[in-house]
């Protein structure tokens, strides 16, 4: 690779492309996760809807519980069955029964989304490296990762929650894919993902953002589910969740992975005019 030193806009090619996991490339709907904040919490006898668990997801796994925690119906449901307000040591302890939940979780969830191995191939035949970031934690991407791997899924750098200082929305997960994918500078890197917090995290590195739709979080619905929508039920919703990408600053919206090989041509155009993504 050619320097590139910091005196004059970048203006090369795209180098690499880092991917969420549950979402985006796996787990259809975000399925997985989405279950076991439901369950974790029924545990500690306090009742919250898969749509509250959701609005988090994203976050590093004990910073979507301390989200959690501060829902007023929780809050007051916890000090009605446990007699006192929630507190950190009860994040702790909720997020004790969490990660093995998750762990026994995960590797039922580790389908690709359909479109993942045609955008792994297409971007590589471009010269992209592909990496990821996600909120899961080390032991369960030790899961996660050699059942994606069986299905054909192996991206060249896997950076998870645990690893870096802080999580989503924070944007040291992006830079630490971009130490080991060896690319630089940052604009030279696109993040995509299915949650607000995917967003963030990519603008707050200096990257080109892309924001799934159909297939992930926001949806939340599996791919039976989605099929089955009222066409113009599916469009209100893709609208709805495009608009809140768009409000959250994603240079673009896409409905899966499998849509997302023409926006890198988009992308490389404006990096090629000098367009950056902040």
């Amino acid at each position: 690779m050619k320097p590139f030193i910091r005196n004059t806009p970048y203006t090369g090619p795209l180098q690499a492309a880092v991917l969420d996991w549950a979402g985006t490339a796996v787990d259809y709907g975000c399925m997985g996760p989405a279950a076991v904040f439901v369950d974790v919490f029924d545990a500690f006898g306090i009742r919250v809807t898969v749509t509250e668990a959701r609005q988090f997801m994203g976050l590093e796994k004990k910073d979507h519980i301390r989200a959690m925690c501060a829902l007023p119906g929780v809050a007051t449901q916890w000090k009605e069955r446990h007699g006192h307000a929630i507190g950190e040591a009860d994040v702790d302890a909720i997020y004790a029964r969490t990660e093995p939940m998750m762990v026994d979780t995960i590797a039922r969830h580790a389908d690709p989304i359909p479109g993942l191995s045609a955008f792994v191939e297409g971007a590589r035949e471009r010269g992209l490296k592909i990496g990821s970031s996600t909120g899961y934690t080390r032991p369960m991407m030790d899961v996660l990762v050699p059942a994606a791997a069986g299905q054909g899924y192996t991206p060249d750098a896997i950076v998870c929650s645990s690893d870096v200082p802080a999580g989503r929305p924070s944007p040291f997960m992006g830079y630490l894919n971009a130490v080991q994918l060896g690319v630089y500078p940052l604009e030279a890197v696109v993040k995509i993902g299915d949650t607000v917090a995917d967003i963030q995290e990519g603008l707050n590195a200096g990257m080109w953002t892309i924001g799934i739709t159909l297939t992930g979080n926001e949806m939340g619905l599996t791919e039976a589910e989605a099929q089955a929508l009222d066409p113009e039920e599916r469009r209100r919703r893709v609208a709805s969740i495009e608009e809140r990408f768009r409000a959250a600053g994603a240079h673009y919206v896409a409905g899966g992975i499998g849509d997302c090989l023409p926006l890198l041509d988009a992308i490389e155009k404006r990096l090629a005019q000098g367009e950056q993504p902040l």
